[in-house]
């Protein structure tokens, strides 16, 4: 393997890729980047075997091939190099050398069969939609994953994928964010699947506001495709969480007493600032709504006590329930609408955030001490 690479280029491939890659690893391979190229493009590929990343990028390839080399230490020896053009060559014994004007590098990496193969997927269960789409309902939804690991099906993102329709659903039993897109959806590729944490973070950084994704998925894994304009791609292949996620429908409340407009902006820097007066044992905050009025405090005994009052159109009977300041935080930092809408039903039940658009968030109430 003999090419000539921009630094940039290369430096954009490996950023793509090495991020799944786990630093403490049995399998000496798992630390490598494939490295394939082949007419006048590059493929860079690393893996932990549940989340697989790879990303093409140009470069003039002189003779083509592969090999895999330790990815920190490329990325190390790389980003420090002073010139724009960088020549890697690969000889028969898997020494990668690296020259930039006058550095000189040789690295030993070990042979490319040795590299995981990439499963293949079929190609009736496929759908693809604008790549700002799948960003933004990610953002709406992946803060309510789950962290805790003995309720595994919550540890992603359940994907629904029928009736022309997307939907996308997080929840940790304490918080519940749902958001659907009108998507055009062929009979055959419908189907639900859940994707795993992880796969939703490298999404949710390589995912860009340009191009389009193509999502395709099996028993087991799913694959998303991500091209732009530019000619720039990376594909992204994940293990999905096996397990039947819960019916989330049961949590929506059926009915609304109280639909509140509040400024999104607003309502965040408030809560923010009564969050600060929370402690661990005293982590709620209270919203009082009154007439044309919406008090927020926070009194723990350790810390001291907060209060903040908006001006909401508020006209119905006075209501006092007490949330999570972060589960709310979490939602309106998701959102970029300027207004939200809060509905209610009682002290005990759960308030649902709304925006003028497919997006719904469930939170449920703390008790007031």
């Amino acid at each position: 393997m003999n090419l000539t690479i921009a630094k940039d280029q290369i430096l954009v491939g490996l950023q793509a890729v090495q991020n799944v890659v786990s630093t403490r690893t049995t399998l000496p391979i798992l630390s490598n980047v494939l490295i394939r190229a082949d007419g006048d493009r590059v493929e860079f590929t690393a893996t932990d075997l549940d989340v697989t990343v790879a990303c093409k990028v140009e470069a003039k390839v002189k003779k083509g091939g592969s090999t895999t080399v330790p990815v920190k230490k490329l990325f190390g020896i790389v980003r420090e190099l002073g010139g724009n053009e960088i020549d890697i060559e690969t000889d028969d014994k898997n020494v990668t050398s690296i020259r930039c004007n006058s550095s000189f590098y040789k690295i030993h990496g070990l042979n490319a069969e040795e590299f995981p193969p990439l499963p293949k997927f079929k190609d009736d269960k496929k759908v693809s939609l604008p790549q700002e789409t799948v960003k933004a309902m990610m953002r709406k939804t992946s803060f309510a994953v789950s962290t805790d690991e003995s309720r595994y099906v919550l540890n992603g993102i359940f994907i629904s994928l029928k009736d022309h329709k997307m939907t996308m659903v997080a929840t940790d039993g304490r918080r519940l964010a749902l958001v659907d897109e009108e998507v055009d959806i062929a009979e055959k590729s419908s189907g639900e699947f859940i994707v795993p944490a992880k796969a939703v973070n490298e999404l949710n950084r390589l995912l860009q506001e340009k191009g389009d994704v193509e999502i395709k998925f099996g028993e087991n894994q799913a694959a998303f495709a991500l091209k732009d304009d530019k000619g720039f791609s990376v594909l992204v292949i994940t293990k999905l969480i096996e397990g039947n996620y819960p019916n989330y429908r049961q949590v929506i409340p059926a009915e609304v007493k109280e639909r509140v407009p509040l400024n999104r902006e607003e309502f965040l820097q408030a809560l923010r600032r009564a969050e600060i007066m929370t402690s661990e044992k005293a982590n709620s905050v209270k919203l009082t709504f009154g007439k044309n009025n919406l008090a927020i405090t926070a009194n723990s005994p350790e810390v001291g006590e907060a209060r903040e009052t908006l001006a909401v159109n508020y006209k119905g009977k006075e209501i006092a329930i007490a949330f999570n300041p972060r589960y709310l935080i979490d939602a309106l930092n998701a959102l970029s609408e300027d207004e939200v809408f809060f509905e209610l039903i009682d002290e005990l039940s759960p308030g649902v955030l709304k925006i003028n658009g497919p997006f719904l968030y469930v939170v449920m109430p703390m008790r007031l001490s």
